[in-house]
């Protein structure tokens, strides 16, 4: 071990002496976590009937309910869609047919698969037939490809299609089908570079680099990491962007047309796994510099309550009474997920449950067969109109709840959310033991140890609704590996029992390992006590919070069904009860003692995210803020002190404010102003 050391240290200290680099290979990180194969783990209780819903819903049938993607379909060989919504619906169709292990939902989206793969060029390009291969009868190849071929960008969303159908099936065709493709792209990237067409395949190009590097750890092939660098070159440099801090400042300031696509907010929540993929490749830990300070400017500058950035459709600040698109949050939480597994950090992961448990579920209907394009933090009203986001659109539609209102392209991608995160429920680590790393009721069935012992672990828990996880082992024979659990940031005082004996850990952001020779029927029971806190947001609000959720004012629904001409039927939702009123400052400073937690109903099996169905309420006091009135359909937000404090007229009455999970809410207030 020692001459293995010494010599390892002498060809290091050679490669500095005379000049030698190492190679991309060399300079590769491994992840600190792989994935689990799509189908090892069996989603159960509300996070199952979720996706249920999902599979009855549009995930289920986009293709029978929407003509763009039914009618002559481009990635089916027709004239119709071969651009983004096809794959982007795939991209949460593929895993969802094999979570649910729906025999169905897998062959209606492997005819996708199938056809793409099996009209592959003999070039190695790949997609819906061009019309410049129609209209003369050839084919797409590296020397025709500016004139013949289409936008990079909707492949680098079929590449993903194709990794989760491979990690569910293990069909090799899929490694030949990217060998040839990434083979084609690095000769023909020279002559028709990444934005040749568009700029969303130069401001995404991170997820043609992931891909490239992802089929890397497969073959070893350091051509896929010569690609991968040149991909990025031709990308728009996200990670010099967020280590900088100039652009987050700039997208703060300016809201006109130029340079806008560097304030996108999909685009944004694409490029946050940029610095943590360039990190894998080059080893350079300036990127993990870059995306702790990227991320974190962006949170403090444009974050709102929920989890999630402003995001309308740019960047547009931390006012509550901005928009968010729900693409932004579905690709920042596969960004989250992307980043956990290469870097192990669990401040990501800490930012990726908090975005799930929040900001994704108000955003669609309970059917989900609706969604809003923007959603609001204080939302008092579900309509249309022109409100105060870069997109107002002369339909007014961007803001109500509909299939196709506002852009499509969230109808298309909404689906990946819930289903991704519930394939990243668990991880691999390096010793080929298994890190629970976000929290929800399924089974995960794997191999762990030195001889791929089978086990099953039951995670018993209606997490984030419960404090309690735990996880009960299955296997035929005692194996030895490490059992990874991570500590929210928030919870104070953790506890961790196996078999009822208590294992030390610390509280804060952390991994913990549980190295030791297992059995079957062991148990692991992890407590997360949830206390009631306050945390401070834009123009001078204040958010509840309770372990992973926020809370925000329950508020009477009256819903409308509408209808507009080109985006069809929609709703609008209306309060009807009170919701102008402010928290008062004792209770913010002291929420242990001021607030009452009532669990209402356990969220079990039929849970929905609805008012009805909400499993907790916080009981607060608060008083009315009489002048404090909606414009237009908007609650912008009371002008406070420096300490924080409304000054205006203030009811003297007090009042018991009942809030509920915001996940729960369509209309609401989430960010408060503080009276006395």
């Amino acid at each position: 071990m020692k001459q293995s050391l010494s010599l390892l240290l002498i060809c290091l200290f050679s490669s500095v002496l005379f000049g030698q680099s190492l190679s991309p290979g060399e300079k590769f990180v491994q992840p600190i976590y792989q994935e689990m194969p799509l189908g090892a783990i069996q989603p159960e209780g509300w996070l199952k009937h979720q996706l249920q819903i999902m599979r009855d819903g549009t995930t289920g049938h986009l293709d029978e309910v929407y003509a763009k993607i039914e009618k002559s379909n481009g990635w089916l060989g027709g004239t119709g869609d071969a651009w983004e919504e096809t794959p982007y619906w795939l991209d949460g169709a593929v895993p969802l047919a094999w979570l649910l292990k729906d025999a169905n939902l897998q062959k209606k989206v492997k005819k996708y698969i199938d056809w793409t793969i099996e009209h592959q060029r003999p070039s190695g390009y790949f997609g819906g037939i061009t019309k410049y291969e129609r209209e003369k009868d050839t084919t797409v190849t590296v020397k025709n490809m500016k004139e013949a071929g289409d936008d990079w960008w909707p492949k680098m969303v079929m590449l993903k299609v194709m990794k989760q159908y491979y990690q569910a099936t293990g069909d090799v065709r899929v490694i030949d089908f990217m060998k040839k493709y990434f083979q084609f792209q690095l000769a023909a990237l020279k002559n028709a570079p990444l934005g040749q067409w568009t700029e969303w395949a130069t401001s995404r190009g991170a997820d043609n680099v992931m891909m490239a590097q992802w089929l890397y750890q497969i073959t070893k092939d350091e051509s896929l990491l010569d690609l991968a660098a040149l991909i990025e070159s031709q990308s728009f440099n996200w990670s010099e962007w967020f280590g900088n801090r100039d652009w987050v400042i700039w997208a703060a300031t300016y809201q006109n047309g130029d340079r806008w696509m560097h304030r996108h907010g999909v685009n944004v929540g694409m490029a946050i796994k940029s610095p943590a993929i360039n990190y894998q490749r080059t080893g350079d830990e300036k990127y993990l510099k870059a995306l702790k300070t990227g991320f974190n400017d962006l949170m403090t500058l444009h974050g709102l309550p929920m989890g999630i950035f402003s995001a309308d459709e740019d960047l547009h600040g931390n006012d509550p009474t901005q928009g968010t698109e729900l693409c932004a949050i579905v690709e920042s939480m596969y960004s989250l997920e992307e980043i956990a597994s290469i870097t192990g950090d669990a401040y990501y992961l800490d930012a990726l449950e908090r975005m799930t448990f929040n900001a994704l579920p108000s955003q669609t209907t309970d059917d989900y067969n609706n969604k809003q394009y923007f959603q609001i933090a204080n939302q008092v009203q579900i309509s249309r109109g022109v409100f105060n986001f870069s997109l107002p659109f002369d339909r007014e539609m961007n803001n109500v709840l509909g299939m196709r209102s506002g852009y499509t392209c969230c109808l298309a991608n909404m689906h990946q959310g819930w289903t991704k995160f519930a394939q990243h429920l668990w991880y691999k680590n390096g010793k080929n033991g298994v890190a629970a790393l976000a929290f929800s009721p399924n089974i995960l069935r794997t191999t762990v140890g030195s001889a791929n012992t089978e086990i099953e672990i039951a995670e018993n828990t209606s997490y984030p609704f419960d404090d309690r996880i735990q996880f009960d082992l299955k296997m035929k024979t005692p194996v030895e590996f490490p059992f990874e659990i991570r500590i929210p940031a928030w919870c104070k005082e953790p506890s961790v029992k196996v078999n009822g004996k208590k294992v030390q850990v610390e509280n804060g952001a952390q991994i913990i390992a549980i190295n030791r020779k297992w059995s079957n029927l062991d148990q692991v029971v992890v407590h997360f006590p949830m206390e009631v806190t306050t945390s401070n947001w834009g123009r001078n609000s204040v958010a509840v919070e309770r372990g992973p959720l926020v809370y925000a004012l329950k508020i009477k629904e009256r819903w409308e069904k509408g209808h507009e001409a080109t985006e069809g039927d929609y709703f609008s939702v209306f309060p009807e009860s009170e919701w102008n009123f402010g928290l008062t400052q004792d209770a913010v400073k002291n929420p242990n003692e001021k607030m009452r937690v009532t669990e209402i109903k356990p969220a079990g099996n039929d849970f929905v995210w609805n008012l009805k169905n909400s499993p907790i309420e916080i009981s607060v006091p608060g008083k009315q803020i009489p002048g404090w009135k909606a414009v237009e359909g908007v609650a912008f937000q009371p002008v406070t002190s420096r300490e924080g404090v409304y000054k205006g007229k203030v009811s003297d009455k007090i009042s018991q404010l009942t809030l509920v999970p915001i996940g729960c809410t369509k209309v609401r207030i989430v960010a408060f102003p503080v009276v006395k």
